[in-house]
């Protein structure tokens, strides 16, 4: 659709959803500007913890609870989501005195929140309070207390929580990233809680995805092409290292093969080292898988090799293993 069809009403529609994000961007602005020191004490009583970050929530700020303890859980954080509603039913039994409550009131009123606060606080967790009034119930309940400035939500009743619960995440986003910072959590971090996920298989290191042992398909030099293909063919991983003296000299590839046979030039019995690929790429164990796929990708080859300080062959991985996280 161009510019030119849109219609009256159509056009109405797009200055409407442009109304909505300048709302919500004014609403992080705002937000933005108000960081401070209630900040950094919420950030602290976190670091402090000897047990889980507990996030607490109802309704649409409920959502947003969810999504703040899933992001602490997966940077390092141990956290998770307590509904209010059924805490009120048996699940404040999960909070003890060694945790710290998350709670998330916009209007600091919410019956079902609030009236956990007495329990919560009897039993010696610290609450931080994420809330849009500082003279609310959970305000005085709180410890410390994150405000939410917002006064006008996108939505145009100023009822459905729209700008509010936007600057809510981003604050949890901006708890949650600066305590993964403090803690130096890192990449092979990150994998470590994200195992079944394609973010957490290329964050993985090469030592975890290649095949070693029996599994590695290498020959010497001296061996002839016969050999070469019936390793390969053997290991099922599409080529074989070829080595002298124990370095990792080639290595020959099923396209190497069809490259030979085009040419004519299929001598079965001669030396794998006449028709291999020299010098081929290589990388060490310690890298990042999503290192070892980025030069697949670059070099457009399926199988890399993993070679130790000494060129000597220790592994080798296949695109595959990456790609469906195939751990060995």
């Amino acid at each position: 659709m161009t510019q030119s069809t849109i219609t009256i009403q159509q056009q109405s529609w797009l200055d409407k959803a442009h109304r909505v994000l300048d709302l919500e961007i004014a609403a992080i602005k705002a937000q933005h500007d108000v960081l401070g020191t209630e900040f950094i004490q919420a950030i602290e009583t976190i670091l402090a913890l000897d047990g889980r970050l507990v996030v607490v929530g109802m309704g649409k700020s409920g959502i947003i609870a969810k999504k703040i303890a899933a992001t602490f859980a997966s940077t390092g954080t141990p956290a998770f989501f307590v509904h209010a509603a059924e805490a009120q039913h048996g699940d404040l039994g999960m909070i003890t005195g060694h945790d710290a409550v998350l709670a998330l009131s916009h209007s600091g009123e919410t019956a079902e929140v609030c009236g956990l606060l007495p329990e919560i606080r009897r039993r010696g967790a610290k609450v931080i309070a994420i809330t849009g009034n500082t003279a609310s119930t959970l305000a005085r309940y709180a410890d410390t207390v994150l405000h939410i400035p917002v006064d006008k939500e996108a939505c145009p009743l100023n009822l459905a929580p729209t700008a509010s619960t936007t600057a809510t995440l981003a604050l949890g986003d901006a708890l949650a990233v600066v305590v993964l910072k403090q803690r130096g959590f890192r990449e092979e971090d990150f994998a470590r809680v994200h195992p079944a996920g394609s973010l957490g298989r290329k964050l993985l290191r090469v030592a975890d995805v290649m095949h070693s042992g029996d599994e590695l398909p290498l020959v010497t030099a001296d061996a002839s092409l016969r050999e070469a293909i019936m390793v390969m063919s053997s290991h099922r991983l599409g080529a074989t290292g070829v080595t002298e003296a124990g370095k990792l000299i080639g290595c020959l590839t099923d396209g190497d093969l069809r490259r030979i046979l085009e040419a004519g030039d299929l001598d079965i019995e001669a030396p794998v080292r006449m028709q291999m690929h020299p010098e081929p790429a290589t990388i060490t164990a310690n890298r990042l898988a999503s290192e070892a796929l980025h030069c697949m990708e670059t070099r457009k080859i399926m199988v890399l090799f993993v070679c130790d300080s000494d060129q000597q062959a220790i592994g080798v991985v296949h695109m595959h293993d990456i790609l469906q996280g195939e751990t060995r």
